[in-house]
């Protein structure tokens, strides 16, 4: 048998909220230990005698904090397995045992395991003395974070955010970067340090790009920001932008959202993607910030049609997204190793293969080729199906090969040309020198969609340059010879070179 172990709040710092029975327990015990000695009621229980071992070595021996709570865990487990039955030990926490805890939670855990009979007593919360001197009402909506381990994921600016653990400037800075992912900087946000203790309770209230410039952080310390249900707190979150699709889509919208099907916005979300595609090549961020809200549109409203029709919705499409990152890069979220893109890229195909197994698929016996979407633009299929083809060994040698092979099917296309073939043979040929040109992009580890891309932007830039010079010289490009564009198809290459 062993000795109960009973955990009590200290609660927030005021001694006169100690609770008759806590005290009680605390002079009956066979021993008190406090998780730290830096609380304002340690003082009254050396004045009613009682006497205790804090825990406070082990913040300074042990590096993280999940290290402090799990040495403090066994030790608690250990001392009442060596008292006799009948006997009791005591945990004092500051404020209740059930908020923001850690070891006890890990003693929840495991006194069953070990044959501990563990009980909690209640104390004085330090979110008690939050809604009392910081003034707002948790029926409204209220959220509580630990400051060590926050997420702007996390942060709801429609509800009222109480921060604890916030223990230093580091802390503060830390809470503060993360929040301003959301709030403005002028955002007023309220610290309050030992609430409801008499002579060291502070509230101070500053802009939220003040947090980390405020001294006295320490145990006692806590952020509240209030709650911002105004319109412009939510512009930034993903379910206000799922909540105006749903709202286009709905009969109280937009007539043309309504009437779109899958097959009605095909074209746009091609045309989206192209216009991304664009922002990228310009280097314009800008741009490029705008264009990808208008693509994630389309997704968003092919995902709410699919959620008006109960099959599925956006967050499913995320969830689904998120499993299948993980799931394909067990060298980031797994035991695997990658110690290059090569290695990382085979674990991926690999895992890719074991998704369609687990589907009853059989990866095997499909084709070589599979994989490529229909749909794809042709230089860029032609290429994907050349990469497909080059794993099973169906490849040329080296690049003078491919080469040799364009020259030839330039002259079959000339040759074609020449006899007068018809216009469908002429265009196989073309099909084919065009295929033989995207090998050759294989070869020397070039994107043929880019590489293409810049030739014509290129061009674009030449011909305009030509435009220019002509306009200058009172000439419109439609009434000069080819001779005079051609000069200056030159000089725009000679000004290129200078750039």
């Amino acid at each position: 048998m062993s000795a109960t172990l009973t955990v009590v709040g200290l609660g927030s710092g005021n001694p006169d909220r100690l609770t008759l029975g806590i005290i009680k327990k605390l002079k009956a015990a066979s021993a008190v230990y406090v998780r730290t000695a830096e609380h304002p009621v340690m003082k009254a229980l050396e004045e009613l005698e009682i006497a205790s071992q804090s825990f406070d070595y082990l913040y300074e021996s042990l590096s993280s904090f999940p290290e402090v709570y799990e040495a403090i865990t066994a030790k608690l487990i250990e001392e009442a397995a060596c008292l006799p039955d009948g006997t009791e030990i005591v945990y004092a926490v500051p404020g209740h045992p059930m908020v923001a805890e850690s070891a006890v939670s890990l003693l929840r855990g495991r006194c069953p395991e070990t044959g501990i009979k563990l009980e909690i007593l209640g104390g004085e919360s330090f979110l008690d003395e939050a809604f009392v001197r910081l003034g707002f009402d948790p029926i409204e909506g209220f959220q509580l974070l630990d400051a060590s381990g926050i997420r702007s994921s996390q942060l709801q600016p429609e509800l009222h955010t109480l921060i604890g653990q916030v223990y230093d400037s580091f802390t503060a800075s830390e809470t503060k970067l993360c929040l301003m992912e959301l709030y403005p900087p002028e955002y007023e946000v309220i610290v309050g340090h030992a609430l409801g203790v008499e002579g060291e309770e502070q509230i101070d209230r500053v802009p939220l790009f003040e947090l980390d410039r405020l001294t006295g952080y320490g145990n006692l310390s806590l952020v509240y920001v209030p709650a911002n249900r105004a319109e412009t707190a939510r512009r930034r979150s993903f379910a206000r932008l799922h909540e105006i699709v749903d709202i286009l889509r709905s009969p109280e919208g937009c007539p043309w959202d309504r009437e779109q099907t899958h097959e009605s916005l095909r074209k746009n979300l091609i045309e989206e993607t192209y216009e991304v595609l664009e922002t990228i090549d310009e280097d314009d961020p800008d741009h490029m910030k705008e264009e990808l809200g208008d693509l994630l549109l389309q997704i968003m409203l092919h995902a709410q049609m699919e959620e008006e029709l109960g099959t599925f919705n956006v967050y499913d499409v995320i969830e689904g997204l998120n499993d299948k990152l993980i799931f394909r890069h067990p060298h980031v979220f797994g035991d695997t190793e990658a110690g290059n893109a090569e290695e990382a890229l085979k674990n991926w195909e690999g895992m890719k293969a074991e998704e369609k197994r687990r589907k009853g698929l059989k990866p095997e016996a499909e084709s070589a080729l599979s994989g490529v979407p229909r749909d794809l633009p042709a230089l860029m299929k032609a290429y994907k199906l050349q990469k497909k083809a080059s794993k099973v060994g169906f490849d040329w040698d080296n690049v003078r090969d491919v080469l040799a092979k364009i020259r030839e099917e330039a002259d079959e296309l000339q040759e074609a040309i020449e006899n007068g073939a018809s216009a469908e043979e002429q265009m196989l040929e073309l099909g084919d020198l065009l295929f033989a040109a995207a090998n050759a992009a294989r070869f020397i580890d070039a994107d043929p969609e880019e590489a293409l891309a810049r030739t014509n932007r290129k061009f674009v830039s030449r011909f305009q340059y030509i435009e220019q010079r002509l306009l200058s010289q009172g000439t419109k490009i439609q009434d000069s010879s080819l001779e005079q564009m051609e000069a200056l198809w030159q000089e725009a290459k000679l000004e290129e070179r200078k750039l």
